[in-house]
């Protein structure tokens, strides 16, 4: 093997090793938030009916979730339920806005 492919060799191992502690730092800076989809826009499972990703059937879905930036789950300013009461995030799954 020439200097230059054994260059190039270790140059994709640092950088493949790199990506992943990037992607695993992000990852952590993240978390699930119910409440806060729009239907079909879940990041995976959303309760009985559905199987992961995409599979939301109502807006705001409160078995549904997506990944949002740590410690913005509770602050997300969603509109009014259609009664008027005000829509909130959660860190566990809710009991509102459930498909019939």
């Amino acid at each position: 093997m020439s200097t230059t492919t054994k260059t190039l060799v270790i140059a994709s191992a640092v950088a493949t090793a790199l990506a992943g502690l990037a992607q695993t730092a992000t990852a952590q800076d993240m978390e699930k938030c119910f409440g806060v989809s729009l239907a079909g826009a879940n990041d995976c499972a959303a309760g009985p009916g559905t199987t992961c990703a995409g599979t939301s059937t109502v807006d705001y879905q409160g078995n549904a979730w997506t990944l949002v930036p740590a410690g913005t789950c509770a602050t997300m300013e969603l509109p009014a339920a259609m009664d008027g009461t005000a829509r909130m995030g959660a860190l566990e799954a809710l009991d509102r806005d459930l498909p019939a």
